[in-house]
Order: C-alpha cells, then structure tokens, then sequence
C-alpha cells in the first residue's frame, strides 16, 4: 500500500483511513435483524475442515512443514444439510470479481455485510468463510492430486493452478486469522444461549461491542484474500491481517474475562447449592473462606495470638461478625464485652453452653494495602476472639453479600453447629440487649422486648415524651427527698455533656417522674401494682412478676431511686445514694465507657460497687413465699438480709421486707 494518501472516490472511502467508530456507524447500517436460520454447527464443521486441509497442504506440500493447526474435525452427515450454494458462490463471485483498490475492497465487503443482514454476527463471518472456502478448498484440492489423474490435470488447467504467482504465506495467515475470528464468535454465541446474563458477566456486552468491528475486518481480509488468491487484484494481504489482528486481540481480552466470570458464577452457584446444606458449620465457613483445592483459611487467635485453622469451630456456635473497617470501634468494644461473658460466665442457659460460642471477625476490604493492614492490626491487639486473615478476594464474597445481605453496615449471623444459620443478623438485639439476648436468636430478642414491654407502656402513660431508641441511654428517675432530685439532675446532666460521652457517640436522655405533673406518680405505681395481681404461671410471667417486686421495692426507697435502660433494655433498677455517687464519681470510671465495655456496663460495674461500699444504703426487697405452707398460723420472720435485720412485713402470700426504717411496724 502506497505511503501517500491517494485520490479518494465519490462515496467509496478507503477503510485504512476510518476510524473504528467510523467504521461502526457504516457497519451498523448494514444489520437489521439476527433471526435468520442457519445450521451454524454443521456449516462451521464443514468450513473448518476445508481450512484444516487445505492450511494443512500449504504447510506440507508448499513449506514443507509438519505443523498440525488447531481446527477440529467434527462428524458431518453431509445427507442432513444442504448449504445454500447459490448464496454461497454468489458471495464468493463478489470477493472474485472485484478490481483493485482499497475502496473496492470496502464496498464489497458491505454489499456482502448487506446481503447478510438478517443473519447473527458471528454467522456472517462463517458465512463469508464459507464462500471463501470453495475457491480455497478447490484450489488445494486439485493442487495435491497426482499427476497420473487425468481429470485433477485438466482441471488443474483450467483453474490455472501451476500459473498463479499466490503470497500464500500471507494468504494462509490470513485465513487462519480469520477462522480464529469465528470460533471466538461462536464460544461467545455458546455462552449467550447457555443463558448467561449480561448483568452477571458484564464482558459478555463488552465482547459484543467489539465483534461488529472483528467481523467487518475478517470479511474484508476474506475479500482481500479471495481477489489477490485469483490474482485479478494484488492486494496487500498483510495490511488487512494488521488491521484483524488488534480488533482480535481485543475481542479475545473481553473473552478472557468472560471466562472468568462465568466461572466466577459456577463457582457461586456451586457455593450457593451447598450453601443452602452444609455439612457442618466448618463446611459453611469453607465455603466463604476456600478457594477449591486450596488449603484451609487461617484464622487469628485473639486470645492465644497464634493462627489457627477453621477446625476450631467444629461443634461450635459461631457469631459472624462480618463488616468493613470503618466506623466500627463500637461494635468492636461490645463483642468484646460479649466475649468476657461468654468465657466468664459458661454454664448451661436454656440448654444451651456459652463457652460454645464463639465470634469470627470477617472484615471486608477490596484491596488489603499497607493502611488497612495496619487498621486491622490495631483493631487485633485488643481483640480476644477470632479474625479471618486473607490477602486475595474472599471467594465466597457473593455468597457474603447476597446470602448473608451483607451491605457494607456491619452484621452478626448466628450460625449453629449443623451449619444453619439461626439469627440472620444479630447486631441489634446484641446492641440492645447485650448478653441477655444469649444464645442471640431473634426469638430472645422478642421475648426480652415482651419482657419489658408492659413497663414501657406504664411509663407512656406518664407523658414524658421519652424516646425509646436502642442506641440511646435513659434515666428515669423519682422519689420525695428534694435534695437529692436536685444532686441527680446536676450530676447526670453533667455527665451528658461529659468529653467522654462525646468521645464514645453516646447519647444519655434523663427524665424527671412527676415533674411537670406530681398526679402522674401515684399513676405510675398503680399500674405498677396492678401487675401483681395478675396470674403468672409461664416463665415470661415469672420474670414479669421478679421486676414487679424490685420496682416496687425501689419505690420504699427514703432518697429516691432512678432507672437506667439502654433502648428497651432496663439495665438497672437503682436506689437513690448509689446511683447518685456512680455519676458523681464518673471521673473514676470514665475511661471504663472508652475501652472497656461501654456506658451502660461501665455504669453497672461502678454502681454495683458503691452498694458494697454503702452498707446503709437500702438493698432489694427481700421475699419468701408461703404458698406451700399448711399452717394456718403466719409465723413472725426477721428479714434473711444481714444488712436489714428487720421484722418482715406479712402477707397472705409472702413475706416481705423492704428494708423500712425501724419505727414501721409489721402488718398482716
């Protein structure tokens, strides 16, 4: 091809000149629909076995090489398929008869792109080859019949097969080019009709993109091939071939990724297909953590600093705390306060063993550099329970998001020993809750809210506009002594407005019973005191009944009392003094709110404290039932407190003490 740029004809462009989106636009032009039947996998077995032979006796007979190309021979039932001959010659005639000229080359190849416009992409090209292989296939086949065959001579003859000066290197390149050109195609075809969708392998659309711009090259250079093999042209086969080549080589990187994807979603579907049945709860982590065939994930031992395998969860409940690394100190400082309890407290709780439990951090990172590396590393010092450690994407990731819903906002499914997933997500009865929603079933998260639920509706009849929200802490607090409403109220407003509150994004709402209406405190007890003469036989009931009694225990206190919940979840129900100097002494214990647990728990632990240091201060009402006593005689009893000492009051039912001052007297 000259290196000047020649004189370009009316409506006839030179196509080494248009842009592959020119080039498009034209091609584009030419397609309608892609419904048109074709015998696309005998035709393709017919052609490839033409282009196997006849590159086969270029290779043997013309370059003397032993060289087997890579087209595959398949069984033809040659009485089954009658190819459309006339198209067929037709279209090779076009590539045949045309004159010299890049532009002539162009305009038939779209008048051959035209005439095959209702036919698929990839039987285009298989189509134009097909026509390209009966002057091809002709020619080789008449080229190695031996001299003694009469008819192969004369035939030879008239085809002048010993007198054409052919580039057959670049022409059988060329062609192999080409017929890698339509297998590409067809593998791409075979993927569409297995039914793969373009959202799950997105190169699938990718590939599509480039295969208009591959088949307008293959043509061009079967054109290019077929003038030049008659010599009628002499075309410059090796231009049209470093035209095809990149156009290729950027279909077969879509293809590639195809590849990947599509056994990126059989290795899912395979996942997900045991996933609904796991073996055991190792096989159900293996199948979020392994590779196939590869060895077992490791996993960081908080508490023994050492890495062990996924078998350590054999027979175990596992907490799977899956989030990113961002915005989780909270969640990181409540699962630690969860796993103290669970190593602290083991025994059996509703048949269940808490030393059976365990948490595996899975943090989720697309790509582990040197920064994310080091957040995890800090998070890891002050963790006692698992963490998954992986460098390369986690191979069960779509399981992780689409099975597990995980949305990059941090979950905790509850998964059994059996591999079963028992609590989809955790996180909120474990924030609210803590460890009393063990073994973390949404059903102990229900029962906790039916628990509590009768007491906050006695406190929404007190119109104290209180929010019950499970990341907000409450204080409800009353009684009769003036100076110590007022000393609460300071101390608690000012451990509200605390640095270390605002350190820990903590919330503390605090509300006065009584205070803008007194009539609503006696209201309050009373629905308090109803609840009291209602029958309980259910354990629900029972608890219902224990809470009852410690409410109104508090209620004798001479101070006050205050009760602190986190959401619905009453954490304690306080008396006056010890509440009071737990937040007059936060200073103390600050820190305990950052590092260790939490407010609430940090909270608990001082208060529980300061009762043993305040041995005046009232303890619980003490109770003993005589439900099972024959005696119609009720018997006088000192109160079992050691603190107290005092005559317990006498009912028809119990004994009761609530620790009063000595000048009360006791009432049958």
């Amino acid at each position: 091809m000259s290196d000047s740029k020649p004189q370009q004809k009316a409506l006839l462009p030179n196509p080494f000149y248009l842009s592959d989106s020119e080039i498009l636009e034209k091609v584009y032009l030419t397609h309608t629909y892609d419904d048109e039947a074709c015998d696309k996998s005998t035709l393709f077995n017919l052609v490839s076995t033409v282009i196997m032979h006849s590159t086969r006796i270029v290779e043997t007979f013309i370059l003397k090489r032993d060289v087997r190309n890579g087209f595959g021979e398949g069984k033809i039932l040659i009485t089954e398929f009658k190819p459309e001959f006339h198209k067929l010659k037709l279209l090779s005639c076009q590539m045949i008869t045309i004159p010299s000229g890049l532009e002539n080359a162009h305009q038939t190849t779209m008048r051959i792109l035209q005439q095959l416009r209702s036919f698929s992409w990839g039987t285009k090209a298989l189509i134009a080859l097909a026509a390209f292989a009966l002057e091809y296939g002709n020619f080789w086949n008449l080229y190695q019949l031996p001299p003694s065959d009469q008819l192969g001579n004369s035939l030879k003859l008239l085809n002048q097969i010993q007198h054409r000066q052919i580039p057959i290197i670049d022409i059988n390149n060329s062609v192999v080019l080409v017929m890698e050109v339509v297998q590409k195609i067809k593998n791409w075809g075979i993927w569409i009709a297995e039914g793969y969708d373009t959202e799950d392998v997105p190169a699938l659309s990718d590939a599509l993109q480039e295969i208009p711009l591959v088949v307008y090259w293959a043509v061009a250079s079967l054109v290019a091939c077929n003038s030049t093999f008659v010599g009628l042209s002499n075309y410059t086969i090796p231009d049209f071939s470093a035209k095809l080549a990149p156009a290729l080589r950027e279909l077969n990187r879509h293809l590639d990724i195809c590849k990947l994807q599509i056994d990126d979603i059989e290795d899912y579907m395979s996942r997900k297909r045991n996933f609904r049945k796991p073996k055991d709860v190792v096989d159900f982590l293996k199948l979020l953590f392994n590779r196939n065939g590869s060895s077992d994930a490791q996993v960081f031992d908080g508490s023994a600093q050492t890495k062990v395998s996924v078998e350590v969860f054999k027979q175990k409940h596992v907490l799977l705390f899956i989030s990113t690394l961002d915005s989780i100190a909270d969640e990181i400082r409540l699962l630690n306060s969860i796993n103290d309890r669970l190593v602290e407290d083991p025994n059996d709780k509703t048949g269940f063993k808490k030393e059976e439990f365990k948490i595996l951090w899975v943090p989720i990172v697309d790509r582990w550099d040197d920064e994310r590396k080091e957040v995890l590393k800090s998070f890891k010092n002050g963790i006692k329970w698992y963490v998954l450690e992986y460098t390369s994407p986690l191979p069960g990731i779509r399981l992780i998001r689409e099975d597990l819903n995980f949305q990059n906002k941090p979950i905790v499914p509850v998964v059994n020993p059996h591999g079963i997933v028992i609590n989809d997500d955790a996180m909120d009865i474990i924030f609210e809750w803590g460890i009393d929603a063990f073994p973390f079933r949404k059903s102990d998260g229900d029962l906790l809210a039916q628990k509590w639920k009768w007491f906050w509706d006695e406190v929404g009849k007190t119109n104290l506009d209180i929010q019950v929200k499970g990341d907000r802490y409450i204080f409800i607090f009353g009684g009769n002594d003036s100076k110590w409403i007022h000393d609460f109220t300071l101390a608690v407003d000012k451990v509200k407005r605390h640095e270390t509150i605002k350190r820990a994004d903590a919330i503390i709402d605090y509300y006065q019973l009584g205070k803008d209406d007194p009539k609503k405190v006696p209201r309050f007890w009373i629905g308090i005191e109803s609840k009291r003469q209602k029958k309980h036989y259910e354990k629900l009931d029972c608890e219902i009944q224990e809470i009852v009694k410690s409410l109104l225990c508090l209620k004798q206190d001479i101070q006050g009392w205050a009760i602190l919940s986190k959401g619905s979840n009453v954490k304690i129900l306080g008396h006056g003094e010890p509440m009071y100097q737990t937040l007059a002494e936060f200073e103390l214990w600050k820190e305990n709110v950052l590092v260790k647990e939490g407010f609430d728990i940090a909270f608990k632990g001082y208060y529980e404290t300061k009762l043993k240091d305040l041995p005046a201060t009232p303890q619980p009402c003490a109770f003993m039932n005589v439900d099972n006593y024959t005696s119609n005689v009720l018997a006088t009893i000192t109160c079992p407190n050691a603190s107290c000492g005092r005559v317990m009051e006498v009912t028809s039912v119990n004994y009761k003490c609530c620790h009063r001052d000595a000048s009360d007297t006791a009432k049958v």
